[in-house]
């Protein structure tokens, strides 16, 4: 059974950094596309970054400038640093696989809470 499992995620003051893992476990497959979403509080989740086979880094306009995305493609890791943290970035991140055999597949949600 294919799962990812996010780590990372905590209670930041506003300014601060937080550094978010995601591990894919129990699959052997490539996994071309990696990324981040977000879901703030009242709000539809909404994208906050991702790679797609060799390209380079895409982000959401929320998270440009501020956060970076990376990756262990071989190992099924994707990471997002997160700097500059604003109360409006509070909500539940999840990360997201696209597996080449087994599709699509989330993790189950990582709090981010940033406030003094």
């Amino acid at each position: 059974q294919v799962q990812l499992v996010e780590s990372g995620g905590g209670l930041v003051q506003p300014g601060g950094s937080l550094r978010l893992s995601c591990a894919a476990s129990g699959a052997d497959d490539d996994i071309p596309v990696m990324g981040w979403y977000r879901q703030l509080p009242g709000k539809e989740r909404e994208f906050v970054a991702n790679i797609i086979g060799g390209g380079t880094p895409n982000y959401g306009v929320s998270a440009k400038d501020r956060f970076t995305i990376s990756r262990d493609r071989a190992k099924g890791e994707v990471f997002l640093q997160m700097n500059n943290l604003k109360p409006e970035d509070t909500g539940v991140y999840y990360c997201q696989m696209l597996f080449r055999t087994y599709g699509s597949k989330w993790g189950q949600g990582t709090q981010v809470t940033v406030s003094a």
